[in-house]
């Protein structure tokens, strides 16, 4: 980076652990000083572990995304703070698979506001003051579900739509202004968040279903940096899958729920 670009920080939601603090990591390896923001305390842990690390500010902030007016919150305290936001990573959410009715109205409300109402106001807060550097970079994990309407991922999978097609329209509108808008869908990503051996995991791994965190955000990043509108990662299988079940009749996937399988 240059040195007039020193101060010009990276944001990254959801980053006590996973895929959110990779990305912290790897922006900090690439010279960004850092706002990381998560609803637990962990946070302010993560944040030390990276200053000492790779010898770059991070400030970690406490808040809960979740929330209606937690974007503006973040964006406020950002300008408050004098923090010129270059890059924006909207990584915060949940991992869900339930059917639509027997989830709570409050976790309605919170996979809604996580992966709808928050990155979008994010990316329309942050997003002006890019276009009016002509500069400016804004990262949105969507996920391969997001082609997939079946039983079962309808909240996880239609909130997850709604944010890849407002990520391709952002990035057409702001292309001509220097300011980059991908869209990065991961298929499963080994974190731990589900619950499957050991084994599973190695050979979902080596064949190419699974891909650890250090992969993912390398390639979501520089897919970033290159300006691409999306990219779908681990690539092969999960765009064979999601062709696949793009093709798959309404009749059949009620077939499916009849007996069980899903």
């Amino acid at each position: 980076m240059k040195d007039e670009e020193k101060y010009r920080y990276a944001l990254v939601t959801g980053a006590s652990s996973g895929i959110g603090l990779e990305f912290a990591r790897q922006l900090a390896q690439k010279g960004y000083p850092l706002i990381i923001v998560s609803n637990v305390y962990e946070i302010m842990d993560c944040a030390k572990q990276l200053n000492e690390q790779y010898g770059v500010t991070v400030h970690g902030l406490v808040l809960d995304l979740g929330q209606q007016n937690s974007a503006r919150e973040l964006y406020d305290y950002c300008h408050e703070q004098n923090w010129e936001v270059e890059v924006l990573v909207n990584n915060a959410g949940v991992y869900h698979d339930k059917d639509i009715l027997d989830d709570s109205e409050a976790f309605t409300s919170l996979i809604m506001n996580l992966h709808m109402y928050t990155p979008a106001m994010l990316c329309y807060l942050f997003g002006q003051d890019m276009r009016n550097r002509r500069k400016g970079y804004i990262l949105n994990v969507c996920s391969v579900t997001s082609k997939m309407a079946a039983q079962r991922l309808g909240t996880y999978g239609g909130t997850k739509a709604f944010l890849a097609h407002f990520t391709r329209a952002l990035h057409i509108e702001l292309h001509k202004y220097g300011v980059h808008v991908t869209d990065v869908s991961p298929g499963a990503v080994d974190t731990g968040l589900y619950s499957i051996k050991p084994w599973m995991t190695k050979l979902g791994k080596c064949l190419g279903m699974i891909v650890s965190p250090e992969t993912l955000a390398r390639r979501a990043l520089r897919a970033l940096f290159h300006g691409r509108s999306k990219t779908t990662i681990p690539t092969v299988f999960w765009r064979v899958l999601c062709g696949i079940i793009l093709l798959i009749p309404t009749c059949l996937l009620r077939l499916i729920r009849r007996l069980g399988l899903f």
